[in-house]
């Protein structure tokens, strides 16, 4: 018996329906249902929720949060291999697991939420753990149809998203993250609590939706951050002008000078970059 259900364990579940990880789907599967149930209650109050989770695999993540009081979890999944263990679960929790054979990539999980508010939560395959989580920071409207993010990354990644000015990290991920959502790193779980596992430590990272980031143009923000940190390195003068527009215009909108690099900018210089230069590009026509 499990530390927090009567199903089997998991290296039981993974042995009777033949779940090898695969590399190429970006699969670790975590076996230890404490660590499980630490990330399920890091998404407190699971009471009333609709959990939305990406990749379950053997399903130690599901488990947890159906255990620790889940209204109900939809799990995507893409391994076709690990549908019948999910469905092992739904069967011990009828009603509350809804299991999508799909890709999180493409699938849009909003009609099956009713335009009830939900949760994400998940260990995220890491082959395309920050593809989507840019996809959710982008989402519009907002706020979200979400109302917390609670994600496993490999640890540089979770380090990317909580960075802000003058910390090695910061870059583009961090900007977008940190404007849209409050960012912390939790806890970090170390690769031998995984199978296989990775060559590297893992961070869970929760995001909370902020009800009004300071107000600018999304996609005004994306490219002056894209531009200001892809020449990361070079001073502001420099690394906007493929923007097409004066950088000094720019960083004087900010309240900074020209000389400065990308990452000695805080997250309301880039909003106010960005403001100017949407003022900038509509004023041109």
């Amino acid at each position: 018996m499990s530390a927090i259900d009567d199903l089997p364990p998991l290296r039981e579940v993974i042995r009777q329906h033949a779940l090898s990880a695969r590399k190429s789907l970006g699969q670790n599967f975590l076996l230890d249902l404490n660590l499980t149930a630490r990330i399920a209650r890091a998404a407190a109050p699971l009471e009333d929720s609709t959990i939305v989770e990406i990749g379950p695999g053997p399903g130690g993540l599901t488990r947890a949060l159906l255990a620790l009081g889940a209204k109900r979890v939809i799990a995507i999944e893409h391994d076709e291999r690990a549908i019948p263990a999910l469905e092992d679960i739904s069967a011990h929790y009828p009603d509350r697991l809804e299991i999508v054979h799909g890709d999180a990539m493409t699938f849009d999980p909003r009609p099956l939420l009713a335009g009830e508010r939900a949760k994400i939560v998940a260990n995220l395959p890491y082959n395309i753990a920050t593809q989507l989580l840019i996809g959710w920071l982008t989402t519009e409207p907002w706020p979200p149809w979400y109302d917390m993010l609670v994600l496993m990354f490999q640890r540089e990644v979770g380090e990317r998203i909580v960075a802000r000015e003058d910390e090695e990290a910061y870059g583009r991920l961090g900007v977008l993250a940190n404007w849209r959502c409050e960012t912390k790193i939790l806890f970090d779980i170390a690769p031998s609590a995984f199978v296989p596992p990775p060559k590297v430590t893992s961070s869970v990272v929760r995001l909370v939706p902020r009800a009004e980031p300071l107000p600018c143009d999304r996609k005004m923000l994306e490219q002056v951050a894209a531009s200001a940190f892809g020449q990361r390195r070079k001073m502001l003068r420099q690394s906007l002008k493929s923007l097409g527009v004066d950088p000094t215009r720019l960083a004087q909108a900010a309240g900074v000078d020209a000389t400065r690099r990308a990452e000695t900018i805080p997250i309301s210089g880039f909003v106010a970059m960005a403001r100017e230069l949407a003022d900038i590009r509509k004023k041109a026509g």
